[in-house]
């Protein structure tokens, strides 16, 4: 067990023997749950890298300690794991979030680790410009480990004009967390380079992100307004020599976003739309291959109950690349080419049954223009109110290895699950 993992299991063993100490009147919360989760590879194929036969393979202890003062002003949260991952064979920790919050007549403010959503799309995300773990979601993890914390400020505020949230990260950029080669095939055109290197975004104060939302009801939908300043999540990559190259730096480009979102209840259900526009700082003309152009991302989506205990719901999601002719001018001889649009239609529908103790749901998302999908069935059932077990699959397909889903087709698994929570 390596170091970190001790002292969290000495925070865990502590803060539970001042919980039995002082009985129902320990102002500090606990709960927390025992997971248990395999994902296997379907396909037979290796990972980009190695040769495991399994995607995620571990067993977690979550601890949620939560406490607020007696008039409700000052609170804290804390969300760690401790967990056991046997594909990689180490024990490490996971801080998932660690804020402490203060309220003050219509302000509120949270400093810390903290999961932030906006938005109305289901799994499109436009003005939610905060970090993700896409491995944890293609590898069969809860879907609350999609997101991961942003590490700063937030300060809410409430009134009956209009409500605002902004958040600032001064120092600490939380990129994307990408599939691992170790774990899945995909594309990477860049994986033969012999140096490899990633150079991350300084920690100054010209370097703060910066998110704000304003909200509110505007004839009878709830209306969002979004900008942000920082960087994309994902790394751009830059070779030292395109057609023979021995060395590959990868960083985070600049970016600004503006965009709005609007929903209302309409047609017997949820009627969605938001859209979104990407400033690339870093290559405006378009004319840089390593840096993404600027782009317009829009997306509408209609939700409604079927029947009883049946939800059904679809999403129309866009791209349009900005700059394309300079795009394919400065495109290297080889290089795959992206389209000047892209465009991708989904579908999720949810069943309770048997007084909602079974949850089955499926996931499904086709692109015409890139012709690749992705899908992702599941199934759940509640053995008891703490004792619950799931298992799904994550399939990926397409015409080309290089479109963003057609990229997993050799990563296709099924994963299956154990929870108990306290």
């Amino acid at each position: 067990m390596n170091a970190a993992a001790c002292r969290l299991l000495s925070i865990v063993l502590a803060l539970g023997a001042a919980r039995a100490a002082g009985a129902s009147e320990c102002p500090i919360e606990v709960h927390g749950f025992l997971l248990g989760a395999i994902s296997g590879r379907t396909t037979g194929a290796p990972p980009l890298r190695g040769g495991d036969d399994f995607v995620l393979g571990e067993e977690r202890v979550r601890l949620d300690l939560s406490g607020a003062s007696e008039s409700g002003a000052m609170r804290a949260l804390v969300k760690v794991d401790l967990f056991h991952d046997a594909v990689a064979n180490r024990v490490d920790d996971d801080l998932r979030e660690a804020y402490a919050g203060y309220t003050s007549g219509p302000f509120d403010v949270r400093l810390g680790r903290q999961i932030i959503t906006w938005g109305v799309g289901d799994l499109f995300f436009i003005n939610d410009t905060f970090p993700k773990d896409w491995e944890s979601f293609f590898s069969g993890r809860p879907m609350e480990y999609l997101k991961l914390g942003v590490d700063g400020a937030q300060t809410r505020y409430s009134s009956d004009l209009v409500n605002a949230e902004l958040v600032a990260a001064p120092f600490f950029f939380t990129a994307d967390r990408l599939p691992a080669p170790e774990r899945f095939s995909f594309f990477d055109p860049f994986s033969g380079v012999p140096n490899q290197r990633e150079v991350e975004a300084a920690s100054r104060l010209s370097n703060t992100e910066l998110a704000l939302r304003l909200y509110r009801q505007v004839a009878d939908f709830d209306v969002s307004l979004y900008g942000y300043r920082g960087f994309w999540r994902t790394p751009s990559v830059r070779v030292d020599n395109a057609a023979v190259p021995t060395a590959a730096t990868r960083w985070f480009p600049e970016l600004v976003v503006a965009g709005a979102s609007a929903q209302r209840s309409a047609l017997a259900g949820v009627v969605s739309l938001e859209v979104g526009y990407y400033d690339s700082r870093d290559d405006r003309r378009g004319s840089d291959p390593a840096v993404p152009n600027s782009q317009w991302r829009f997306l509408a989506g209609y939700q409604r109950e079927v029947w009883e205990d049946f939800v059904a719901g679809v999403q129309a999601y866009g791209e349009l690349m900005m700059d394309y002719g300079p795009y394919r001018r400065a495109l290297p001889a080889g290089s795959p080419q992206q389209d000047e649009f892209r465009g991708v239609a989904s579908m999720r529908l949810t069943q309770l049954l048997d007084y909602q103790t079974w949850r089955l749901s499926a996931f499904a998302a086709y692109s015409p223009t890139d012709a690749d999908y992705f899908l992702q069935p599941e199934a759940s059932y509640k053995l008891t109110d703490r004792l619950s077990v799931a298992v799904g699959a994550n399939v990926f397909g397409g015409q080309h290895d290089t479109t963003f889903f057609g990229q997993f087709e050799r990563s296709d698994n099924a994963f299956s699950r154990v929870r108990f929570d306290f």
